[in-house]
């Protein structure tokens, strides 16, 4: 064979060579799946090809993404669109698949191959590689990953970094030191852990004494005074640096005192009656020897302080409301009812089932307890002392809830933000302890914020116009606790958060400057959460204040409701036991402050009227005051399962453009639309021109100084509900709780408005 050698080319180009480097080529962009972290935040392990389970019988609507694990939360990162998924309201702080470690119950691995399942703990291992992760959080969502796709080794892997970031054995491992260390700026600036000092109406932390002061002057209670006996915490390692106590009573005094009560916590004022009445709470005495001597001086220093000298009552919340313990049993059953349990057995069945759980039965004694307590300061103008082993558990819950029925003032979103910052943080409830954040004993656990929580909306669903705020609010608060950078629910007193803070700063060489530590920002400064616009779900269109505008011949006036205004048409008369007493309460109570009402009318015919009856009689005759006294009404009819918070992760317990949220919708419509007539009459009135408004409408307000999210923009507003309201809003159960579905429900008869009912014994006794 020949070789032929190959022909030189003769044509020659004399245009530019094309460029073909890859550079240059168009190319599809393709975002990396990384999650955003916050300041202090770090990834700890993740894994790629997860699939997020969305529908139980079938894999179609499951999601595909990176499973991340950081130092504050478990992340899903996806590019996949959420299904049916049309409005979620956006937390600054969580992403939409997140959950924070704080919030993890239970973490539970599956293997499907080898039949095997198992509950993580921290620092365990974990002998197989894990096919399915099943995580159980505290706010009632089951959230369920899966790792067909995936590496074995990193499934693995971050599967024990969750069970292990989500039970840290100290304080300090919690992410709000971390997160607080890197946003903590010098004293001498404008903003303390990147937020601003001034700005909007401030929520009172009580930590210092013109906090207190205030509160004395709106209450009038000129015969008590704020003490300092505490500061520094040198008497008691629970109370706040600063309370109130009686003008008779010197420091001295409470020092020696000190010594006698449990840990040290002498009494501490609450709030002040109009009439003088006075409530207190306080410990219990330890030495019996001391008891009746002390309680002597305690009661002369109470009565002193009334202007009427009136009496002095004692109420022994340990005798007469459950104990903490059957509080958290309950709340366990009541989870399991809504949550674990599926929806195949009959109505009844459930309804029995969340009856014996007995949740409404406590919700219902903390309301009675308290009511019985409102007639003692309004009815008697009697001083009450609430007493209890240590007074940082049950007292939290009947001295906020009297408030709230005796004070309008705390019944607004400020005023109620006051309150708990009074009650439940200053006072020392052990906010560490009862949410179980370190998951060290969980006999310590209980869930007591929340039972107050809801006994609040109970009060709200049956009076809504008499609160500024909305069960939204409510929700959203409870699941703040779970959320570990606010001061708010962090630690079990105000010297725990000073030492701990000072002890991390240290720690890190973080330069304190003035402060005496780390400043946690509180929850109260919603900012740090959501968007103005989301903090718009917070307000209530029923509500009107305490001298609220409104428009009479054409005039903005001022709204005073007084007694000359009710109208007997309004309500009917009810039955003047309505569930506030009985005569064989399912309850047992040793030490009841007020006598029981006879079981029948017959027998109220013929005895005379005790004062107590004539008191809720009298109330109960007429329409309530909203800017007045309130009272619950008791009876198991009026007491509902709060859906919006037990149930709003549960896909069969949606109702698609139903619940309370579509009068909510139309209400806020018609506040909002109002509200711009209002603000055109007070421009018009003021002389402003058409011209000086904005250029959509003469005198629309700035839609940030509007309070309603839902907004009047046009007359042309469809009057059915949006697409995306269903009676979870603003949360959405669609890829939040994976389990079988079942066909029907039985809940059918319940959402459409079946009440939950107390036990059968409760019937018996208050039916008439």
């Amino acid at each position: 064979m020949f070789s032929v050698k190959p022909l030189k080319p003769t044509f020659k180009s004399y245009l530019p060579p094309l460029q073909t480097e890859l550079t240059k080529t168009p190319q599809p962009t393709i975002n990396k799946l990384e999650a955003k972290l916050l300041p202090g935040e770090i990834v700890v392990n993740e894994v790629n090809f997860v699939r997020k389970c969305i529908g139980a019988e079938s894999s179609r609507d499951d999601l595909w993404g990176k499973l991340i694990c950081t130092n504050f939360k478990i992340s899903f990162v996806t590019h996949d669109a959420l299904p049916q998924q049309k409005f979620q309201y956006a937390n600054r702080l969580l992403g939409e698949h997140d959950v924070p470690l704080a919030c993890v119950e239970q973490v539970v691995t599956v293997n499907d191959a080898k039949g095997k399942q198992k509950v993580l703990g921290s620092n365990q291992k974990l002998k197989f590689n894990p096919t399915e992760l099943i995580v159980y959080c505290k706010d009632f969502r089951i959230v369920r990953f899966r790792f067909d796709e995936a590496g074995p080794e990193s499934a693995k892997k971050v599967c024990l970094a969750i069970a292990h970031y989500s039970q840290p054995a100290d304080l300090q491992l919690l992410f709000g030191f971390e997160y607080v260390g890197k946003r903590h700026c010098a004293p001498s600036g404008d903003q303390v852990n990147g937020a601003d000092r001034a700005g909007g109406p401030q929520t009172p932390l009580f930590d210092r004494t013109c906090d207190w002061d205030r509160e004395i002057k709106r209450t009038g209670a000129s015969e008590w005074r704020v003490c300092s006996v505490n500061e520094g915490f040198s008497v008691s390692p629970s109370l706040p640096e600063y309370f109130v106590v009686p003008v008779s009573l010197a420091d001295q005094d409470l020092k020696q005192y000190s010594g006698f009560f449990t840990a040290q916590r002498i009494p501490l004022w609450c709030w002040n009656h109009h009439n003088g009445s006075a409530l207190v709470r306080m410990a219990s005495i330890r030495d019996p020897a001391q008891q009746r001597k002390l309680d002597q001086r305690i009661c002369n220093a109470v009565t002193r302080s009334h202007p009427k000298r009136g009496d002095v009552l004692k109420s022994d919340l340990d005798k007469s409301l459950p104990s903490i313990q059957d509080v958290q049993a309950a709340f366990v059953r009541l989870r399991h009812i809504c949550v674990i349990e599926p929806f195949e057995e009959s109505e009844e069945k459930w309804l029995s089932s969340m009856e014996s759980s007995r949740w409404l039965e406590y919700v219902r004694a903390f309301l009675k307890h308290s009511a019985e307590v409102v007639y003692m300061l309004e009815g008697k103008q009697a001083s009450v002392i609430l007493q209890e082993e240590e007074d940082r558990d049950l007292s939290c819950v009947v001295s906020s809830l009297v408030q709230i029925m005796l004070d309008p003032h705390f019944r607004s979103l400020q005023g109620f933000q006051s309150l708990v910052q009074k009650e439940w943080v200053m006072a020392g409830h052990r906010f560490l302890d009862r949410c179980n954040h370190l998951k060290r004993n969980d006999k310590e656990e209980a869930p007591l914020f929340l039972l107050f929580l809801d006994c609040v909306w109970q009060l709200m669903n049956q009076y809504p116009a008499a609160f500024e705020f909305t069960e939204t609010y409510l929700t959203v608060l409870s699941d703040s606790m779970w959320v570990p950078v606010f001061s708010t629910f962090l630690f079990n007193c105000a010297r725990q958060h000073t030492e701990h803070s000072r002890d991390f700063a240290r720690s890190k060489n973080i330069p304190l400057g003035r402060d005496k530590a780390l400043r946690f920002p509180p929850v109260w400064d919603w900012s740090q959460q959501f968007t103005l616009k989301d903090q718009a779900l917070f307000n209530s269109p029923l509500y009107v204040g305490k001298g609220g505008p409104c428009v009479q011949n054409g005039a903005v006036k001022s709204f005073k409701r007084t007694k000359k205004n009710y109208s007997s048409t309004l309500r009917g008369m009810p039955s003047l036991r309505n569930g506030l007493l009985g005569e064989h309460d399912y309850f047992p109570r040793r030490s009841s402050l007020v006598l029981r009402l006879r079981p029948d009318f017959s027998q109220l015919r013929e005895a005379a009227e005790s004062p107590s009856e004539r008191f809720f009689g009298d109330w109960l005759s007429r329409p309530p005051d909203l800017q007045g006294l309130l009272l619950p009404q008791l009876l198991p009819s009026h007491l509902k399962l709060w859906r919006l918070y037990f149930l709003r992760w549960v896909p069969e317990a949606q109702i698609s453009r139903g619940g309370p949220i579509t009068a909510f919708h139309k209400l806020s419509l018609l506040a909002d639309e109002i509200e711009t007539l209002q603000r055109q009459l007070r421009q018009y009135k003021g002389g402003a021109p058409p011209s000086s408004a904005p250029a959509s409408a003469p005198g629309t307000p700035q839609p940030e100084q509007r309070r309603m999210y839902f907004k009047a923009d046009t007359p042309r507003d469809p009057p059915s509900p949006p697409d995306y309201l269903s009676s979870s809003f603003p949360f959405s159960p669609v890829g939040n709780l994976c389990r079988r579905s079942i066909l029907g429900t039985p809940l059918s008869k319940f959402l459409s408005g079946a009440k939950i009912w107390l036990s059968t014994e409760t019937l018996a006794s208050e039916t008439l």
